[in-house]
């Protein structure tokens, strides 16, 4: 039977596993993806709002992002929005509609994203490991106040790094495969 705090530690493990696909979505590949945009807030009559929120959002082919919004007075804040969200692409307002022409990255572009992704996977397997010692700590804890005997935290101990160890091998597994995303011409 596994300890409580090992339990409750699973599901936030799983949460920053999910946080850093999402980063990854916005990591710009050679290809156009909804996912670069729909993060931006854009200031909606006074609110920051996430451009999804606003606008329909499509890619009509593998080098073209089209905004579409809901309501046409909000497209220069779109097109504002879009720049100061700095993600690389520059946006061409035309009237109804605003289009993001996606180029093919370079290879010095391409070896940047690349560092990009290692950097935020080895953030993940940072969290990863600051919520194994939170509840390697309390384990410990739990055997100095008499609650766990020793091989109790022995074994609990030995069951929560093969919990971490598993989301380790996740990210990494998930980093190399956007990394070869990137890479790919």
């Amino acid at each position: 039977m596994t300890h409580p705090e090992i339990q409750a530690a699973e599901p936030k493990m799983q949460r920053s596993v999910e946080a850093m696909e999402r980063d990854f979505a916005g990591i710009r590949t050679g290809r156009a993806s909804t996912a670069l945009v729909e993060r931006i807030q854009v200031e909606y009559y006074g609110t920051p709002t996430p451009l999804n929120q606003i606008a329909g959002i499509s890619t009509p082919d593998p080098h073209l992002i089209v905004i579409q919004p809901w309501d046409r007075s909000v497209l220069s804040a779109i097109e504002r929005a879009l720049i100061k969200g700095d993600i690389g692409l520059t946006p061409n307002v035309d009237g109804t509609v605003v289009r993001l022409s996606v180029p093919p990255l370079t290879e010095d572009r391409r070896r940047e994203m690349v560092k990009q992704v290692r950097k935020r996977a080895e953030e993940a397997r940072v969290e990863l490991r600051v919520h194994r010692r939170e509840v390697a700590d309390h384990l410990k804890k739990g055997h100095r106040d008499g609650s766990l005997s020793e091989d109790e935290e022995r074994r609990e101990l030995e069951a929560l790094q093969r919990m971490t160890d598993r989301f380790v091998e996740l990210v990494d597994a998930r980093g190399e495969r956007k990394e070869a995303e990137v890479m790919e011409v």
